[in-house]
């Protein structure tokens, strides 16, 4: 990898990592619903604009359906479910949580197409759920049910990126600029009657809206399009270990500009959770020095892998 790639893959888990603290910010005032409205029709008008310019067709007609599947599994309900989650749980906490993805995929691949689950994946479940143990029982989560609600909610986030990921195996084959493209208009549109029954914020707070424009603008259209570059530039695998830096981002902006306090749950936990994501994805530590050697020329086909973040 060249250094610049290194540092794209650096800055783009900087951005996702910092989407938690936003939504941290924002939610209390202008609520779960109007968070998400702004954040997924800010992002949809962004990239169509992008789109006119690449000139990127959708082919909406043929891909509509597997459009409106990631629209909800992969963008409506896990960013409206880390949106109800960000009411009670610090930004750290649901940066690490946002790292169970693999888990779940784990999980439902084994229940939903019989996928056979190695001793290695299997060890990586248990030391992950651990760590979300230690997060949640000695984070002081347990003497407030709305946290534990909040908790459970954030991981059904999670779980519905596990399961996007698994259905992205066998889907038909759509270029990943197309994927992000019509799954935020498909989530647009599954959202379209919640923004029309849920109430305004009274009076309007225009500094939260400011943060999720933000969230929109870069954490979410922004953010992929340099996902998607970076694929084109250095390859998959090496864009793939971004998920390794968001969590470690997310508890670093919580502690930073939220005064979140780092104690040695939450190390032990994002430890524990990152540990086991890496064998359940089968991450190991010589794998990093090669794709740090990882030369641009070698590159994989973009629309053969997807991402999935908050």
């Amino acid at each position: 990898m060249k250094p610049q790639h290194l540092l794209q893959l650096i800055v783009l888990g900087a951005i996702w990592g910092s989407s938690f603290m936003f939504m941290r910010i924002a939610v209390p005032q202008l609520g779960p619903e109007w968070l998400l409205v702004l954040r997924i029709f800010s992002a949809s008008l962004f990239l169509m604009l992008i789109s006119r310019f690449l000139h990127k067709p959708l082919n909406a007609q043929k891909h509509w359906k597997h459009y409106l599947f990631l629209g909800f599994f992969n963008t409506a309900l896990p960013f409206l479910a880390f949106a109800y989650g960000a009411l009670k749980l610090p930004a750290s906490i649901l940066a690490i949580l946002n790292s169970t993805a693999p888990f779940w995929a784990l999980v439902i691949g084994f229940i939903w197409k019989r996928k056979p689950i190695s001793a290695r994946a299997a060890l990586g479940l248990v030391l992950g759920m651990g760590g979300v143990a230690t997060l949640v029982g000695l984070g002081g989560f347990a003497v407030e049910s709305d946290a534990i609600a909040a908790v459970v909610v954030t991981i059904l986030a999670a779980a519905s990126y596990g399961l996007s990921s698994i259905y992205a195996e066998f889907a038909e084959r759509v270029e990943s600029y197309a994927n992000a493209h019509g799954s935020l208009w498909a989530a647009a549109i599954l959202l379209a009657p919640l923004a029309l029954a849920t109430p305004t914020p009274d009076p309007w707070p225009p500094l939260a809206t400011g943060y999720a424009l933000v969230l929109g603008l870069l954490c979410t259209s922004t953010a992929y399009l340099m996902y998607f570059k970076l694929i084109a530039a250095a390859g998959a695998p090496a864009a793939l270990t971004v998920g390794y830096l968001i969590p470690l981002w997310g508890v670093l902006w919580g502690w930073l500009f939220l005064n979140e306090p780092v104690g040695w749950n939450t190390a032990l936990g994002a430890g524990l959770v990152l540990l086991g994501t890496a064998l359940v994805t089968g991450f190991k530590p010589q794998t990093l020095s090669r794709l740090l050697r990882f030369r641009a020329d070698k590159v994989i086909d973009p629309s053969a892998t997807s991402k999935s973040s908050s």
